[in-house]
């Protein structure tokens, strides 16, 4: 969006798109996301041109019930989508017959387990010039009974390592010294992968990277959690 010439703002009132990028773990969120939607709502009814979007894990479980309840949103962008959003606001904005756009848009609903595409090389936004957030997995096979991230966000699938390593040895080019390799369950990493790669074989990796100081991770299953594991965060430097 950067690249396109938008720029971020803090006032709803100058806001030409607005995008709420939805978590959905827990119930309690849910009744949050409906809420904050009404607020909007009253906004977009003062302001027609407004585009208000909906993303995240509460449209890849819940489409059929967002779009009832919600029925003026102009799109809505699953867990696996979120790459296509340019795209997206481009078609809507091209379009002059705007209730026939928003039609089209919203039942563009893309599930997770149809789309397992992680995309490489986006452009990012970071809020701090020291420390990043690098993803490694996504999605979880636990099922846990209180969770709701196995169906919005899918099964695991694991970033390649040389793009990971990539992405990190180009932060440290950047000044970065920290970086906190990001999953659902990190401790999984690469059982997806061909050959024998997993998690504290990335540590290990990561760990060789020049100008980083610190490795962190976030977050980890314990049902996952090897002895290898283990050894290696006692013996690597950084992490």
């Amino acid at each position: 969006l950067n690249n396109s010439g938008y720029h971020l703002t803090n006032n709803l009132e100058e806001a030409k798109i607005i995008i709420l990028n939805t978590c959905y773990v827990r119930e309690k969120v849910k009744h949050k996301i409906y809420s904050k939607l009404g607020e909007l709502r009253k906004l977009k009814e003062e302001k027609p041109d407004l585009i208000l979007g909906l993303s995240g894990c509460l449209v890849q479980r819940e489409p059929e019930e967002v779009l009832q309840r919600a029925p003026y949103l102009d799109f809505i962008l699953g867990t696996s989508n979120f790459y296509q959003l340019p795209e997206v606001l481009e078609e809507i904005s091209g379009n002059d017959n705007r209730e026939k756009q928003v039609k089209k848009r919203c039942t563009r609903v893309v599930r997770a387990e149809k789309n397992r595409i992680i995309p490489e090389n986006l452009p990012k936004r970071r809020k701090s010039r020291f420390t990043a957030y690098v993803p490694v997995i996504r999605g979880c096979n636990n099922f846990c009974s209180y969770c709701n991230v196995p169906y919005v966000r899918g099964r695991e699938r694991s970033r390649l390592p040389d793009d990971i390593v990539k992405e990190v040895e180009e932060l440290s080019r950047q000044g970065y010294k920290e970086v906190t390799l990001l999953g659902q369950n990190v401790n999984s990493y690469g059982k997806d992968l061909s050959g024998d790669q997993d998690f504290a074989d990335l540590l290990i990796q990561v760990n060789r990277v020049k100008g980083i100081r610190r490795i962190r991770f976030i977050t980890s299953h314990p049902k996952d959690l090897s002895d290898k594991l283990i050894d290696q965060m006692a013996h690597l430097d950084k992490v």
